[in-house]
C-alpha cells in the first residue's frame, strides 16, 4: 500500500511539474503582458520623476553656491578697496605732517576728502554688485 501511495504521489508531482511549462491562454497572456507594460511604465515614470527632482535640487544648490560666491567676491573686493583707502590715507596724513600750519590743515582735508570718496566708491561698487 505504501508503494502504491508513493507511486501515486510521484506521478502527481511529475504531472504538476510538466504542467508548468504549458503556454498560457491568449487571454491570460494578454493580461499578464498588459500588467507588465503598465508596471514598467510606472517604474520609468517614477525614475524620471526622481531624476528630475534630483536635477532640480542640484540646480538649486548650484544657484545658491553661485550666489554665495558672488556675495563673497563682492565683499572681498569691498574690503580690499577699504584697506587700500585706509593705507593711502595713513600715508597721506604722514606726508601732511611734514608741512606747517595752514598747509598741513589743507593737506589733511584733501587726504580726508580723497579717503571719503574712495569709501563712497567702494560702497557704491558693493551695492551695484549686490543687484
Amino acid at each position: 500500500m505504501r508503494i502504491a501511495s508513493f507511486s501515486l504521489l510521484t506521478l502527481s508531482l511529475a504531472l504538476a511539474a510538466t504542467g508548468c511549462n504549458r503556454a498560457a491562454s491568449p487571454d491570460v497572456a494578454a493580461n499578464d503582458i498588459a500588467e507588465a507594460k503598465q508596471s514598467a511604465a510606472q517604474e520609468v515614470a517614477d525614475a524620471q520623476r526622481e531624476a528630475e527632482q534630483k536635477i532640480d535640487n542640484a540646480e538649486k544648490a548650484v544657484q545658491a553656491k553661485t550666489g554665495a560666491l558672488a556675495d563673497t567676491n563682492s565683499k572681498a573686493r569691498y574690503d580690499m578697496a577699504l584697506a587700500k583707502a585706509d593705507g593711502e590715507r595713513k600715508i597721506g596724513v604722514q606726508q601732511c605732517m611734514t608741512k606747517d600750519g595752514e598747509a598741513q590743515r589743507h593737506c589733511k582735508e584733501k587726504v580726508d576728502a580723497v579717503y571719503e570718496a574712495a569709501r563712497a566708491d567702494a560702497k557704491a561698487a558693493l551695492a551695484a554688485q549686490s543687484q
